[in-house]
């Protein structure tokens, strides 16, 4: 990048992290007890104990802020990475079946194995995304035509929907075990607890970390293998390396919030019209610009028709089916 490109790179970052430090404070400030953002940050920095809006602060909205920006910076992150390794604008998570298989892991492992401890959840979700994964390109691969964008949400589609069928199933044959996961099951951030936030955290770490470190390679790749391969990029390393991190990441999130759809869609086509096609822009300004998404939607999913919350799944969806919609339009 040149100098100009980085300077303007740099501040257009840190504009982007002063935007998610302001949807913060807001999210945190706001609800069914509206909180002034002086009291926000005095209970963030200098809590005292005792004082009702700093326990409210810190024991209860805090928490919900921390995992919808992590959330959404996950899942836009493996969108991003899922479209330039592909080459395919439609990919994302919850197209594409990894989503739906980390939920349905988790709902084995709590259903079947009880095996209902903070630590499992997230090695669950990781593993059931894999299998997502892997169904999903395995049925569009042996498609006329092989993985093409449209067989590859078609079998995306078929994944996500044989593998609801079984959740759903699972879940009537043992309707007590699954009462607090209903919630869970439509995308929520409420109810969630910071001790399984703490064991996804590290997946949320490896996963962000990989991606920054391949970047530069993921350009490479979104131009073509042969590409690639040409200007030295070992393009079967590389995208296992990204396979590895969209499931981590996608893992990770789907552990906190449960099944958060087209967030993984919408923020790479968003970022892209502002910072193009370099992937070590792309990355970061992915991560930022989807964790003030997830934290605004958040917001609005509890004040729009307040006292009653709405999920915050249910909004990404209401607001990303029409871009998909659009791009389906456009791309294929």
């Amino acid at each position: 990048m040149n100098a100009t490109r980085t300077i303007f790179a740099a501040a257009g970052f840190w504009l982007c992290v002063a935007g998610v430090l302001a949807a913060f404070l807001w999210h945190i400030s706001v609800g069914a007890k509206p909180i002034p953002i002086v009291t926000v940050w005095q209970a963030l920095f200098a809590p005292q104990d005792g004082v009702f809006d700093h326990v409210i602060v810190r024991d209860l909205r805090m928490p919900r802020a921390i995992f919808a920006i992590s959330v959404g910076a996950a899942l836009s992150v493996a969108g991003a990475l899922m479209q330039g390794v592909a080459r395919n604008p439609l990919a994302e998570p919850g197209l594409l079946g990894l989503m739906a298989g980390a939920t349905f892991a988790v709902i084995i492992g709590i259903g079947w194995l009880d095996l209902a401890g903070s630590a499992f959840i997230p090695l669950f979700a990781a593993v059931g995304a894999l299998i997502g994964a892997v169904l999903m390109w395995t049925i569009a691969s042996a498609a006329p035509g092989g993985a093409t964008p449209l067989t590859l949400i078609l079998s995306g589609a078929a994944v996500t929907g044989f593998l609801y069928a079984i959740e759903s199933a699972v879940i009537l044959m043992n309707e007590d075990a699954f009462r607090d996961f209903r919630i869970w099951l439509s995308g929520s951030l409420a109810g969630r607890d910071m001790a399984t936030y703490l064991w996804a955290l590290p997946w949320f770490i490896a996963g962000m970390l990989a991606a920054l470190i391949i970047a530069r390679q993921v350009t490479a790749l979104a131009m073509g293998e042969e590409t690639a391969a040409g200007l030295g990029v070992n393009t079967v390393r590389i995208k296992l390396i990204a396979l590895g991190a969209v499931v981590v990441l996608t893992a990770a999130a789907v552990s906190i919030a449960g099944p958060l759809g087209f967030v993984g869609l919408v923020i790479p086509h968003v970022v892209r019209l502002f910072v193009g096609s370099d992937y070590r822009l792309i990355v970061p300004f992915s991560a930022l610009i989807g964790a003030a998404y997830v934290v605004m939607v958040d917001i609005a999913a509890r004040v729009v028709l307040a006292p009653i919350e709405v999920s915050t799944g249910i909004v990404t969806t209401m607001l990303g089916a029409p871009v998909f919609i659009w791009l389906v339009r456009a791309k294929l």
